[in-house]
């Protein structure tokens, strides 16, 4: 069965720091796209950032730029997100996405391509 699996969300405080991880089994991983999105209570879900297959990267959101990096380990068919600086308007559940291709979707579209979902992790920032 196909799995993506977050872990690493939680309660912090503003200015706080978390690393979120998503473990991905049966799937093909270091040819692939992976990205990450989130959804906050109300609002519609958002990509956040995206690694290419190759290692290139996009950030979707303006806000994160600075303060959230994405990055992959290939030989552990993991993707992070590293999230510093962390304010009230980034609680929001976030969740991994695996790509059909080596490519992240574009900045118009950057759902486009995804196959398939994690559940969440849901990540809580106290002002």
């Amino acid at each position: 069965q196909v799995e993506l699996v977050e872990s690493g969300g939680g309660l912090v405080q503003t200015g706080g720091s978390l690393t979120l991880s998503c473990i991905v089994s049966r799937l093909t991983f270091e040819t692939r796209a992976m990205g990450w999105f989130r959804q906050a209570p109300g609002k519609e879900r958002t990509g956040v950032s995206c690694i290419h297959a190759y290692g290139g990267v996009i950030d979707y959101l303006d806000s994160v730029k600075g303060r959230f990096t994405i990055s992959r380990d290939n030989a552990k068919n993991t993707v992070y997100l590293h999230l510093n600086t962390l304010n009230v308007e980034d609680t929001a559940m976030y969740y991994c996405a695996h790509f059909a291709g080596g490519f992240c979707g574009s900045r118009s579209s950057p759902e486009r391509g995804v196959d398939y979902w994690g559940r969440g992790t849901q990540v809580t920032v106290s002002s």
